[in-house]
């Protein structure tokens, strides 16, 4: 029986680092070998899915935490934020020195220095964790170097936005866009605390696999999901197998049907197995 199969990227296909690791790109590879079909579901815009993350293999792409679907080259949902909001985000995390970049499926687009603290970030890993250049760099490096610097931030292509940590209480970040954006904790460790996400309202990864089986036309009881961050949770409560990682919030852990081994404890694999998808 052919099954679909929904997995977030960041903690979840890939590590902390940003790479995936070859236990679960062959898990991928077998179970469509074995006929079911296999989605990234994630937070991120198509811009920020580098070739490290597609050439894994897939059928299709769930991304900006549910706005954007597309089947194979088909693109069957896209939903951006409205020009005003963004302009009212800008000028709230300008006013409040908070770094941020807008994500569309054609760029990332940074604010003032929010590059330039990235790239910190990243020299600071390498300092603390020398032993894991290669793969800090592999996973890493890219996003830093797509951010685009300079651009007119108040835009009509944006789909999500992410920001950095930062004194402000994530609670007051909340309470500003109540009304206009889901806000989301961040699922990079490395953005810090208070980091976080802002999507369109009303839209998240579990409303974009319902249309998606509908497009199939295939039904819920043949789905599986993994995840780790906040941004998974209705995503694992709709799917018939929601799937936490061991290396997830424990508030995902709390909902899921089952909790597989860590990213880097080959998670994803091991499950694939134990389900009989490989």
């Amino acid at each position: 029986m052919q099954k679909v199969i929904f997995i977030d990227v960041d903690g979840t296909l890939v590590n902390d680092h940003g790479v995936i690791p070859e236990s679960a790109k062959l898990a991928i590879r077998k179970a469509r070998d074995n006929g079911h079909l296999v989605f990234i579901c994630t937070g991120r815009s198509k811009a920020e899915l580098f070739p490290e993350i597609l050439e894994a293999g897939f059928d299709g792409i769930i991304g900006a935490a549910g706005g954007y679907i597309e089947v194979g080259s088909e693109i069957i949902l896209h939903e951006q934020v409205k020009k005003e909001d963004v302009e009212h985000l800008v000028q709230f995390f300008t006013e409040h020195e908070i770094d941020f970049y807008l994500e569309s499926n054609g760029g990332l687009f940074a604010s003032k220095h929010c590059k330039k603290r990235i790239g910190s970030l990243i020299q600071n890993l390498l300092a603390e964790k020398p032993e894991d250049k290669e793969e800090i760099e592999k996973g890493l490096q890219p996003f830093h170097d797509c951010l685009i610097e300079g651009e007119d931030l108040v835009r009509e292509d944006i789909n999500k936005i992410s920001f950095l940590g930062s004194n402000l209480p994530l609670e007051r970040i909340t309470q500003e866009f109540a009304s206009t954006f889901n806000v989301i904790p961040s699922t990079v460790p490395s953005f810090g605390n208070n980091s976080g996400e802002l999507s369109v309202p009303g839209i998240h990864k579990a409303t974009a696999i319902a249309k998606l089986l509908q497009h199939l036309t295939m039904d819920k009881i043949d789905t599986f999901a993994y995840g780790d961050g906040l941004n998974d949770l209705e995503m694992l409560e709709f799917v018939q197998h929601g799937i936490a990682m061991g290396n997830a919030k424990d508030a995902i852990k709390k909902v899921a049907d089952d909790i597989t081994d860590t990213h880097d404890e080959n998670g994803i694999y091991n499950s694939f197995k134990k389900y009989g998808l490989i």
